[in-house]
């Protein structure tokens, strides 16, 4: 237990005394009331020296707090107040304190120089002790008068106490009873903002701290002078109109006030996120994931859209899910949407299994994050949600889960949206893919880190080799659309080049926004392409596969040497660094030149890689399966006789079986 340190608080005699105030002295005071915030402030921080006084702060505002309260009720029976015997303030440092506010002279001026004294005396305390204490001095006079009002007739030293007061000669002005509960208010307000202050929250989540920190200095000066000019008029040497003292400190505490409510908002956040957050550590099901993300307590409930129509489900929508989340403010996301499109639309195409997981068993979900849903933003979201095609969860109010995105996702609204994976246990299996699904696309499905780790380590080897015959490479764009191209007919090179040229230029390509460079292999130094190709032989292996990875690697080395054999020419078309095509010489040089007529895909594909293959795709079977099987055999065969010698005779031709490289054989360059 600490006591008052009487050496802090007990004034001097200069103090005490100032009934001896030269007229000259008073005429140089400054008038509170006609200081201005800053003229206040300027005073009241230089008697701030720093905070580390302890005090029983608990104690002291529990009996100061019984004291007010009881002595509000003046009535003829006694309440009942609960004292704590073991604890004593230092009664000489608060009685110097209320005798110091006793002696003040009736005058505005004096009880502000009475303020500013008691507020030196207190300087090693914290804003809320120098309240607390000041009132409790003036609970010591306060409290004894209204004790002794109440005093029975049958207590003989009551009544003496009672008359040595001249009690019953004395009245008590209504101004100073209704102001009691008011002061006992103000320093209940100070005392919170105190407790919250002390707990350590992050300023950045509570940031109504700081604000009510700015009304702090004005509330404790202002109820330091409302005592003194109330204590001058309790005991009869002053008559301040205690009216403009509480408009004062009215206006202050409003606005305190209203700090501490916005902070009582943010600290009930906080708690309520702490329990989401240690409910997250026990999730049943990614229903539950979700509903700790977007359901809250109050009267709005999240709404999930697919397109323009709601789901009258909910979230049950998701149950036994994985679901891609896509979350991220409204601005600059029109490549975020776009992308998310065209993952839709393979998640759509044909239900298959890659990896051990089913297509058809992933959702995605857009929670869109912003700070306060004004009329501009709702609009934008909803013109947004027009472009989407999957589901969409509309909550105009902030988000309950915002703790648990920021705290497990490592999202906050200055960040760049994220495209979270959650499996059907309530499980994160990726906290972030947008890296590896900008990078790779559907094919990094199911979006694991280990499936971007595993597409990179498959086309690593290949670019760099590329780096080592043909420097130029490192020229490309890393994050535009790659054709990579050779071959033998000089006519087919200058044809593709001439075509792909043109698409480059092409008004469609510019409105989505798409870059298109194309690199002619060797087209600098020609020396360079059997290297080239000596590199890719010397990736061939005739033994088994290590792993997937490798299998995967000798796959696509396969695929290359058997472009190699086009008599036309062969193209690698990548995004990035990430290869979507290998493909042969005219189906290749055809897609590109009937550009015209595929142009409108790439924005209903939402990805030019994907309407590009798919015309491809199409031209490559056209162009296959139109050859004529019907041949004379005579024009085929040269004449061979029979091996026996005893025959010797011209055999007969009786059946001829064509089989083409690249189509026939499964095991060929057909990509």
């Amino acid at each position: 237990m600490s006591i008052i340190p009487l050496s802090i608080v007990a004034p001097n005699a200069t103090t005490i005394k100032q009934n001896g105030t030269s007229q000259q002295q008073k005429s140089q005071l400054p008038n509170p009331f006609k200081l201005d915030e800053f003229g206040i402030i300027d005073k009241v921080y230089l008697t701030h020296v720093n905070d580390d006084e302890k005090y029983d702060k608990e104690i002291l505002l529990k009996l100061v707090a019984d004291i007010l309260s009881a002595s509000a009720q003046i009535s003829g029976t006694n309440s009942v107040v609960n004292t704590q015997v073991s604890f004593k303030p230092d009664f000489p440092a608060l009685k110097r304190i209320s005798c110091q506010m006793i002696m003040t002279r009736g005058t505005t001026e004096c009880a502000h120089q009475t303020t500013m004294s008691i507020l030196q005396h207190l300087r090693h305390f914290s804003w809320d002790a120098k309240a607390l204490i000041a009132v409790a001095a003036f609970s010591l006079e306060y409290g004894e008068f209204m004790h002794l009002h109440r005093v029975q007739s049958s207590d003989t030293l009551g009544n003496s106490l009672k008359q040595l007061n001249q009690v019953q000669s004395r009245k008590v002005p209504s101004d100073i009873t209704n102001l009691v509960p008011f002061l006992l208010q103000v320093l209940q307000h100070i005392s919170r903002w105190a407790t919250w202050s002390a707990m350590g929250y992050d300023l950045e989540e509570v940031n109504s701290l700081s604000d009510a920190l700015q009304e702090i200095p004005f509330a404790v000066y202002w109820i330091i002078a409302t005592i003194v000019a109330s204590t001058g008029n309790l005991v009869g040497i002053s008559e301040h109109k205690l009216s403009d003292y509480r408009e004062k400190l009215s206006t202050v505490d409003t606005k305190l006030n209203y700090h501490l409510e916005k902070c009582k908002l943010q600290t009930d956040s906080i708690e309520e996120n702490h329990r989401r957050l240690k409910s997250s550590d026990n999730i049943k099901g990614v229903v539950g994931f979700l509903k700790l993300l977007i359901e809250g307590s109050g009267s709005a409930k999240p709404q999930i859209y697919k397109g323009s129509t709601e789901v009258k489900q909910g979230i049950e929508v998701f149950n036994q899910n994985y679901v891609l989340l896509f979350i991220s403010g409204l601005e600059s996301i029109g490549d975020e949407i776009l992308l998310l499109n065209s993952i839709y639309n393979r998640l759509q195409d044909k239900p298959q299994e890659v990896k051990g997981f089913k297509t058809d068993d992933f959702k995605i979900l857009w929670i869109p994050i912003v700070d306060e849903w004004d009329e501009n933003r709702k609009n934008k979201f909803k013109k947004l949600k027009e472009s989407v095609k999957w589901y969409v969860l509309q909550y105009f109010s902030e988000l309950p889960g915002r703790a648990i995105i920021k705290k497990k996702l490592n999202y906050d609204l200055d960040s760049q949206p994220i495209f979270s994976v959650i499996n059907p246990q309530g499980v994160i299996i990726n906290e972030n893919a947008r890296k590896i699904i900008f990078q790779w696309g559907f094919d990094a499905f199911p979006f694991r880190e280990s499936d971007g780790d595993d597409l990179f380590k498959k086309w690593a080897w290949f670019w760099n080799l590329m780096k080592k015959v043909d420097i130029n490479i490192e020229d490309m764009n890393k994050d535009s659309y790659i054709f990579i191209y050779g071959g033998k007919d000089t006519k087919w090179i200058q044809d593709f080049t001439r075509a792909i040229g043109s698409i480059k230029k092409h008004q469609n390509i510019k409105d989505v926004d798409i870059t298109i460079d194309y690199h002619e292999l060797g087209k600098q130094n020609p020396k360079n392409i059997p290297y080239f190709w000596m590199g890719i032989d010397g990736r061939k292996q005739n033994k088994i596969c290590q792993d997937k990875i490798d299998c995967e690697i000798q796959e696509a080395v396969k695929s290359l040497l058997c472009l190699k054999q086009d008599p036309l020419g062969w193209v690698l078309l990548s995004k990035g660094h990430h290869v979507t095509l290998l493909g042969h010489g005219q189906p290749m040089h055809q897609t590109v030149a009937d550009f015209e007529k595929w142009k409108n895909n790439v924005v209903e594909k939402e990805s030019f890689d994907i309407a590009f293959k798919d015309y491809y795709d199409t031209k490559f079977k056209e162009l296959t399966s139109s050859g004529s099987c019907a041949f004379d055999s005579s024009n085929v065969l040269a004449t061979i006789t029979c091996p026996n010698p005893t025959c010797g005779r011209a055999m007969e031709v009786s059946s001829v079986n064509y089989k083409c490289c690249h189509r026939d054989d499964p095991n060929s360059c057909c990509i």
